[in-house]
């Protein structure tokens, strides 16, 4: 008997089929064998278990926001970093698990050789170098030469509620140079370029085992736009950062800069080019662009070490003027010092000089004002505070949003200057009670700002991770247990013959996140727990804030300037005009004396509600900014008896003036006043 329907089912099918191949399958509903989107249709075997279930979580909140855990500062890719052979195993590998997850050739039989462990870390660094598929001593938390991202364990992280992935794209030229073992060059740009293409690569594996591009879970982003529909979908946006330390051939040597400004114009553009929206401009060693915040222990021994065969000189330290410095440097002796020339050795410090005397020199602000042309967000961890205090001036006068610390590298005391210009804060993947007390710490600034929390884990990065707090300890994760959002299972996780606990294994790998955060939920509560589920959301915040930026009108640029006095100089003229040319190379000097005044004519009358002054070394203690609308009745609008020179912004009620007149009253130093420029702002 024939079915009278028949046509019209086939009519139907047709249709669908049509609309299909004409608009494809929609990203985040491709099914898996089960039919389930999450699930890829063909996952190499063997391979790793993930140990999760159920559907990820999708969509936004009801007002819109997006949810999801934020590692603001993680390296998938630095097994490639270093000359390629001092972290250990890899992401992922056509030829599967037992390729990726193998030690370097050196460590074997024992791991006698396994030599930067024993220099950071102390110890012999013997091991049993057998990876996949017994890991019977690595990945460990403990463990700086291991892979711990192999891509299973980030898909893990992922099912348990991660949806933003910083990779910090890294390397050091210097260290690479100085290491044993290594199979490729150590030109820093080369491996950058290399480690970006990975991870394009691993986007590329895991849409295979969806069934073609764009299906899979891994999604590599470039705005914030397309982040947060990744998010939408309920996948993992991945945003490429550069982490190095000399970046654009920025190294200095005995003081001398190895860059030029071209150099900064043309790396900045090329890193735009590959993906990258976020970085360091200085990492472990004080380079051409900035000084960095010390390292401590045997480890900051052997980076001062580096330091002196980068640069020439080693560290440099000077009293504190502010409540703000950098870490105690490590003095502990270190293996590394055998690199040292004979008769040098690492100088002596003394303890109440515990700042860096370089802060960001005038390349430096050079890229960090190319970086803010680019709509890009600068990492100020690894900055000394000078540095740092600087950037956040720069960015303060500008209101420029694009400002994060990703893996508690920046004094404590920044942490609030940071969120007040729309920055996102991380705190660094410490053990879960630890990580507790630093989040209650700055709970009250978060919820002042309205800003979720963020973690970095640096895995793949010289540091160790949550050592287990044992299998008695209390409030203990205990298996299995609901995600976050109650959507998914997570129960132990297992990869070849090995079964991991949180317990006692402590945070071994990315896929022992979910359970780390189960930890912290254990010990401190739904509290923290919920800032770090908003970190997506603020996250995404800071970068569409930052894309969206719009330099504020000059109203002083090329205005008619009048001064008090102007130095007399054979060679050079500091004129007033030089403080309001638009050339931070150029500025106005007044004679050596305390009443003096610099006055911009603005050509009409405007509303003026913000100036900011970037002091040469002859700065003002005390100064007034006056306004007027006749050039001679003038109001004081702003005031401070507290100078300390540097870039000072002066912001007040927004009022309407066409001369705007800096008064100074007292002077900071034996000289004159002297600006680089003056620029002025109705808000």
């Amino acid at each position: 008997m024939t079915d009278a329907r028949r046509p019209h089912t086939v009519v139907l099918a047709l249709l669908l089929l049509v609309l299909a191949v004409t608009f494809g399958p929609a990203p985040a509903t491709a099914a898996g064998a089960d039919g389930a989107w999450w699930l890829p249709t063909a996952r190499p075997a063997p391979d790793s278990q993930i140990g999760v279930t159920g559907e990820p979580f999708r969509g936004t909140t009801p007002d819109g926001q997006v949810r999801g855990f934020v590692d603001a500062h993680d390296h998938l890719f630095s097994n490639e970093a270093f000359g390629g052979r001092l972290i250990c195993g890899k992401v992922f590998s056509e030829a599967g698990v037992a390729d990726a997850l193998k030690d370097c050739p050196e460590h074997y039989p024992d791991g006698t050789l396994a030599v930067f462990d024993y220099i950071t870390h102390g110890g012999d660094g013997r091991h049993d170098p057998v990876g996949w598929p017994t890991f019977k001593d690595w990945p460990a938390y403990d463990s700086m030469t291991h892979q711990a991202n192999y891509y299973a364990w980030v898909e893990r992280a992922w099912r348990g509620g991660q949806r933003v992935l910083v990779n910090d794209l890294v390397t050091n030229g210097v260290i690479c140079s100085v290491y044993f073992f290594k199979d490729r060059s150590c030109d820093e740009m080369t491996s950058i370029r290399l480690q970006a293409k990975l991870t394009y690569d691993l986007q590329a594996y895991v849409d295979r085992m969806y069934g073609g591009t764009g299906k899979g879970w891994f999604r590599v982003v470039t705005d914030s736009a397309q982040a947060r529909q990744v998010i939408e979908q309920g996948k993992l946006a991945v945003v490429l950062g550069v982490e190095t330390s000399e970046p654009f051939g920025c190294k200095q040597v005995l003081d001398l800069p190895q860059c030029s400004r071209a150099d900064i114009d043309k790396g900045l553009d090329e890193l735009y080019a590959l993906g990258v929206r976020s970085m360091f401009l200085c990492h472990k060693f004080d380079n051409a662009l900035c000084g960095v915040r010390f390292d401590e222990g045997g480890l900051g021994t052997a980076i001062n070490v580096g330091q002196f065969l980068s640069t020439g000189t080693f560290w440099k330290t000077e009293k504190c003027t502010g409540t703000q410095h950098d870490n105690p440097i490590g003095t502990q002796p270190s293996a590394a010092e055998a690199d040292l020339p004979a008769g040098t050795s690492v100088p002596r410090y003394d303890s109440d000089a515990q700042c860096n005397t370089r802060g960001l020199t005038a390349l430096g602000e050079y890229a960090v004002r190319g970086m803010m042309q680019r709509k890009m967000m600068l990492e100020i961890d690894h900055m000394s505070v000078k540095a740092v205090g600087r950037v956040l001036d720069v960015f303060e006068s500008a209101r420029y949003p694009g400002v994060l610390s990703s893996h508690s590298w920046m004094d404590m005391d920044w942490t609030e200057r940071v969120y007040r210009l729309g920055g996102f804060v991380a705190q660094y993947m410490h053990g879960s009670e630890g990580f507790v007390a630093e989040a209650a710490r700055t709970k009250a600034l978060r919820d002042r700002y309205g800003v979720g929390y963020g973690y970095g884990t640096d895995f793949n990065g010289v540091g160790s991770h949550p050592a287990p707090r044992g299998a008695d300890a209390p409030h203990k994760v205990t298996y299995p247990f609901r995600s976050v959002d109650g959507g998914s299972v997570v129960d132990r996780q297992v990869t070849g013959e090995r079964t991991w606990d949180v317990n006692t294994d402590g945070g071994a790998h990315a896929g022992l996140i979910p359970d780390w955060i189960e930890d912290i939920r254990q010990v401190g509560g739904q509290d923290v727990v919920g800032d770090l589920f908003r970190g997506a959301e603020s996250y995404l915040g800071t970068w569409g804030a930052t894309e969206h930026h719009q330099a504020a009108v000059n109203l002083a640029d090329g205005a008619t300037a009048t001064a008090s006095s102007t130095e007399w100089n054979p060679f050079t003229s500091y004129a007033p005009g030089r403080a309001v040319d638009g050339n931070r190379g150029t500025r106005w000097a007044a004679d050596w004396s305390d009443d003096q005044w610099l006055t911009a004519d603005l050509g009409a009358t405007h509303r003026v509600g913000r100036v900011t002054l970037d002091w040469e070394r002859a700065y003002a203690r005390s100064y007034r900014i006056e306004l007027s609308t006749d050039g001679t009745t003038w109001r004081t609008a702003w005031s401070t008896t507290t100078g300390d020179g540097g870039l000072d912004t002066a912001t007040f009620t927004g009022t309407p003036a066409r001369w705007v007149r800096v008064h100074g009253v007292q002077r900071g130093t034996n000289w004159g006043y002297s600006l680089y420029e003056m620029t002025v702002h109705s808000d």
